[in-house]
């Protein structure tokens, strides 16, 4: 099977002469003494190495077999002449894309039954061939695309299991990203394709095993992973161009799914927040802009804080846009001003509002909405007080002395704040025991910043006086 052997002998005029007389013979009803004399002519055109001839042989052999609709002979004869000893690479690919070309029609016409043993034919002869590895790819699609429509036409909860599992696991089974013969748009839609399966399997699977009360090893956790994996496949500065922005979209709703699926808020503002900068979005200042803008702040607020999210908190605070929604501003004013927030106070003000969105009507977050209120809290008593009661804290913070100790434990963990509980006195320590070290370091160093002060001022004085002893002089 190769392209590299050169022509010993053109046999373009035997062909000319041939076609018509089996063209007479396919009409008159003799198909296979017509294939017969097409696959004589075709053996020695093969052997010869012309390239020409043997692609209108082959491709002749194909038409009269789909004119006839004798599918069985048509996908043999495609199976056979892929095989041919010393087939040329390229006849078999005009061959394999006049095939797909067929797909539909067949599909209208003769029903799916002939359009899947088209399509499993054409996955045979495409099966393992880098050169067809583009043809193959773009049939499993479309097989794939079948199972989907099998789910969502089936009633039966096991047959809409298996026919998304099979979908998802055939084009999982291309790894697109190498194909050196695929445009990146075309590889593009693939790895999103793959990645929207396995997500539709994972939230499948995970229903599954919650209604069945198993664990979350039993759900969907491994498809939850392949979708991440997928999404690195993705060049983002790719979908940075403006001719790809419907696939930019696409590819950061999937990652927003997975990213809230992970419990990973910081991740979702971040992707609405490059949502949120896509000109088409940002323009839309009552609609998409505007939910895109809102969404950035729900989950800003809600990601544990570290420089990162402080950082992200603080460019969102100051951005003009977020002036125009005023609740948002507000709320996210609470969280960058260091001042104690009651939780009380806060579901008295935003409360009826939160609720009612899609992001805090799930119980979860609006419990992770209370506890990065309390370590807000927490962080802001920690800047003011050096040492203080526990009561006293559990009173600030609305909460009980075991939801304070737990609250201060983990941001201890979490290198958020530094403290230390002494359960004895019941006195809450936010700032550690400086060694003598530490006390001289600092006291040298204001030395220096003292001393460089005056030498400053003093070379400042001299250079006065020494102006004013020129105006005198002169």
């Amino acid at each position: 099977m190769s392209d590299n052997k050169k022509q010993e002998k053109d046999f373009t005029s035997e062909v000319d002469a041939l076609l018509p007389e089996t063209a007479s013979l396919a009409e008159a009803g003799k198909l296979q003494e017509a294939l017969d004399k097409l696959a004589a002519l075709e053996k020695q055109t093969r052997n010869a190495a012309d390239l020409k001839s043997t692609t209108t042989l082959v491709k002749t052999i194909a038409e009269y077999c789909y004119n006839a609709r004798d599918f069985d002979l048509l996908n043999s004869n495609i199976t056979i002449l892929s095989k041919k000893h010393g087939q040329l690479k390229s006849v078999i690919q005009a061959m394999v894309e006049q095939a797909m070309g067929w797909l539909e029609d067949t599909r209208k016409k003769e029903g799916e039954k002939q359009w899947l043993q088209l399509v499993e034919t054409l996955r045979e002869v495409t099966e393992g061939k880098i050169f067809l590895e583009t043809p193959r790819a773009r049939v499993t699609l479309l097989l794939s695309q079948y199972h989907e429509d099998l789910y969502n036409k089936s009633s039966s909860s096991e047959e809409k299991r298996k026919s998304l599992e099979t979908g998802s696991e055939l084009l999982s089974d291309l790894q697109v990203e190498t194909y050196s013969s695929m445009e990146r748009r075309e590889k593009t839609e693939f790895i999103l394709e793959q990645m929207r399966l396995l997500i539709a399997v994972a939230r499948q699977k995970d229903d599954a095993a919650k209604a069945e009360g198993k664990d979350s090893l039993a759900g969907g956790d491994a498809e939850w992973v392949k979708a991440r994996v997928g999404g690195r496949k993705v060049n983002e500065g790719f979908l940075k161009e403006p001719e790809n922005e419907d696939l930019k979209l696409k590819f950061y709703d999937l990652m927003i799914q997975h990213a809230l699926h992970q419990s990973s808020y910081l991740d979702a503002a971040k992707y609405y927040h490059t949502v949120w900068e896509t000109p088409s979005i940002k323009d839309d200042v009552n609609d998409k802009g505007k939910a895109a803008l809102e969404h950035i702040v729900y989950y800003i607020v809600l990601s544990p804080h570290d420089n990162e999210q402080s950082d992200m908190l603080n460019r969102i605070y100051i951005n003009p846009a977020l002036e125009k929604l005023q609740l948002h501003y507000n709320l996210v004013k609470c969280f960058v001003t260091r001042e104690l927030m009651r939780w009380p106070g806060i579901v008295e003000l935003y409360g009826e509002f939160l609720r009612a969105t899609p992001v805090f009507s799930i119980e979860k977050r609006w419990e992770d909405l209370h506890t990065r209120v309390i370590e807000q809290n927490v962080r802001v008593v920690a800047a003011y007080y050096t040492r203080i009661t526990l009561s006293r804290l559990t009173s600030l913070l609305d909460l009980d002395r075991k939801q304070t100790e737990e609250t201060i434990a983990r941001l201890v963990v979490g290198k958020t704040i530094w403290a230390r509980i002494d359960r004895p006195s019941e006195i809450v320590t936010f700032r550690s025991q400086r060694s003598a070290e530490d006390v001289m370091n600092d006291w040298s160093s204001d030395m220096q910043k003292l001393l460089g002060l005056v030498e400053k001022t003093w070379m400042g004085m001299n250079a006065a006086q020494a102006a004013q002893s020129r105006i005198k002089a002169s």
